[in-house]
């Protein structure tokens, strides 16, 4: 069984700017908004074997719906975040708070060292990947790989409209689809030694959040894909579901921001 933890849009709105995409002059169709999520709910909800788990948003923070910025899930295991900016820090004691009342393992980072979850740490494959700058330190990887004691590959980004790296890099299958220009140099490297038959997105897709992808089995579960990217998947045994997620890439993210894997 697949199972996400959601958070209801409740307070989302673009209340400040902390990445590019907060830009002013975007209001947040609220109405809209709800009925996306719901929406991305809905369809996840619907797929058989998938179970979606709430948490209670709370108001004063509108970017509590992305869970996947929580921290990260290993068996029993969480590790919260450490936001980096002080308009997410107040997130993390509800986080905290529901995964101990639901049995888990919650092990709390030094603070000082930033780490921002799922939004920044990925497996593909038996590997984990680490994206760190904007968000990230990699001396928090070195911990959060520690306590889960798993091997993290650190890459560094290095445009900030892509401040996480699941916004630029997902699992496909036992590879990878990523944006080439979301790293640097180094860390394009490994992943193209890594993946060999990765699939790059354009910077058109990638700025649709093409990356930003809800992987069920061979089911993707993103924004509006393109037509080339669509017959590309297609090709490698993938079936795209598409979601509109326009209220949401207001603030930065999209389908996969808005979930936190659990299992």
């Amino acid at each position: 069984m697949a199972r996400f933890l959601m958070c209801p849009p409740t307070y989302y709105g673009v209340m400040y700017q902390i990445n590019p995409w907060m830009a002013q002059g975007q209001p947040v169709d609220k109405d809209l908004a709800s009925k996306q999520w719901q929406d991305l709910h809905d369809t996840l909800a619907s797929i058989p074997g998938v179970q979606v788990e709430l948490i209670e948003p709370q108001e004063g923070l509108p970017d509590m719906v992305f869970t996947a910025n929580a921290g990260v899930v290993k068996g029993d295991l969480f590790i919260p975040s450490n936001f980096r900016h002080p308009e997410r820090q107040g997130e993390s004691e509800f986080f905290e708070k529901w995964f101990r009342e639901h049995g888990y393992r919650v092990e709390v980072l030094p603070k000082g060292l930033f780490f921002e979850g799922a939004g920044d740490l990925l497996k593909i494959g038996d590997t984990w990947f680490g994206g760190y700058y904007f968000r990230s330190d990699p001396q928090a990887l070195a911990v959060v790989s520690q306590l889960m004691e798993e091997a993290v590959l650190p890459l560094r980004l290095k445009d900030e409209r892509f401040y996480h790296l699941d916004t630029c890099l997902c699992r496909l299958k036992d590879s990878a689809l990523y944006y080439p220009g979301a790293f640097d140099d180094y860390s394009l490297r490994l992943l193209r030694n890594r993946f060999p038959d990765a699939v790059e997105v354009t910077e058109e897709e990638a700025v649709r959040f093409a990356c930003n992808t809800v992987v069920i089995d061979d089911m993707f579960v993103l924004h509006r894909p393109s037509d080339r990217l669509s017959a590309t998947l297609a090709e490698r045994g993938i079936k795209c579901v598409p979601v509109d997620m326009s209220e949401f890439i207001k603030a930065g993210g999209s389908s996969k921001c808005l979930t936190l894997r659990l299992d």
